[in-house]
């Protein structure tokens, strides 16, 4: 469509090209992908029975959603992943920084090159890999870094008014607008920057240092945090808690074999074309004591009482193991 699409024109003349809110994009792509039986979110371990079912319901119900896990449960990944229900390319205004839809442009700046321009104004196609925007939660984080801020220099400098759109200048959230934007360790968040998130998740708009200056932007929020008991530094306040549609529960492998698959997949094991060798049994025995030593973490948690790893586990292994030397040797 790209190479036949170029000016608004074409664009407008083109039949089924009519705006699409990006969570119903995602949504579309992601019906087809399951009535082609396509793997969802490769790469992926452990996770087809219990997470994955999850996150296709809550992006069925088109819900901004939050991932709730420990460190190393994939969580980032999985965000990321959600780039591949994407179009492959978005037609845009050229130069503009919110990515606005030639057919229905948000900013002031946009409708006035269309008026200007007409159909005859150039299109700008966006990958589906410029849309994902991620931005790591640190208390430092400030509503102008999130949301934006006015820029005095520029209203001076084109003799404008400091309410004019035209001197707004953007931050990430807008950036991200038709595309998804990913908020990981939600509660490092200051309190006051979450409640300037609570406009976009209720209303589906912004404003800019209290002016009344409304983008009504077309965004797929998505957080990860870990639960409110793993960690001291922050939490998520309850308003905006209530406001985020499905809160999904990620874990760590249920099972050794999970565990040892994506031990393997994640394993740096050719290097520079001198493989890394480990015998059988001692990747076994690793993935054996750190389930166990999982295992016990949560045990103890619940009781208080502290335990050991069981040297059974470990004799098993390892007899385990001689047999399989015997055998081979047979």
């Amino acid at each position: 469509m790209a190479a036949l699409i170029q000016t608004l024109g074409d664009l407008r003349q083109q039949a089924g090209t009519r705006p699409r809110p990006v969570k119903q994009e995602i949504r579309d792509n992601l019906v087809r992908k399951l009535h082609t039986g396509d793997r969802l979110f490769p790469g992926i371990i452990g996770y087809d029975e219990t997470v994955i079912p999850q996150l296709v319901n809550a992006i069925l119900s088109r819900h901004n959603f939050i991932l709730l896990g420990l460190r190393g449960q994939a969580k980032s990944r999985i965000l990321r992943g959600l780039v591949d229900l994407l179009d492959e390319q978005i037609p845009v205004v050229p130069g503009c920084e919110i990515h606005d839809d030639p057919l229905a442009p948000l900013c002031a700046a946009c409708r006035a090159r269309i008026g200007t321009e007409g159909d005859h104004m150039p299109i700008a196609w966006l990958p589906r890999e410029a849309r994902f925007v991620e931005k790591l939660a640190t208390p430092d984080v400030t509503i102008a870094d999130m949301v934006g801020d006015i820029d005095p220099i520029k209203a001076a400098q084109a003799g404008l008014n400091l309410a004019d759109e035209l001197t707004m200048h953007y931050g990430l959230l807008p950036r991200a607008n038709r595309g998804i934007f990913a908020i990981n360790e939600l509660p490092d968040l200051a309190g006051k920057i979450q409640v300037g998130l609570f406009n976009i998740l209720q209303e589906g708009d912004v404003q800019i240092k209290g002016y009344p200056i409304r983008l009504k932007l077309d965004v797929l929020l998505v957080f990860t945090a870990n639960p409110e008991d793993y960690t001291a530094r922050g939490k998520i306040i309850t308003p905006l808690k209530d406001r985020i549609g499905s809160e999904i529960l990620t874990h760590y492998p249920m099972t050794v074999e999970l565990g040892a698959a994506i031990t393997l997949q994640e394993a740096w094991t050719s290097r520079d074309g001198r493989p890394v060798r480990l015998p059988d049994f001692i990747a076994e025995l690793v993935e054996r004591i750190a389930f166990e030593a999982r295992e016990d973490k949560r045990v103890d948690k619940r009781s208080g009482v502290s335990q050991r790893l069981p040297i059974a586990v470990l004799e098993n292994v390892i007899s385990n193991a001689e047999r399989r030397t015997i055998v081979t040797k047979q």
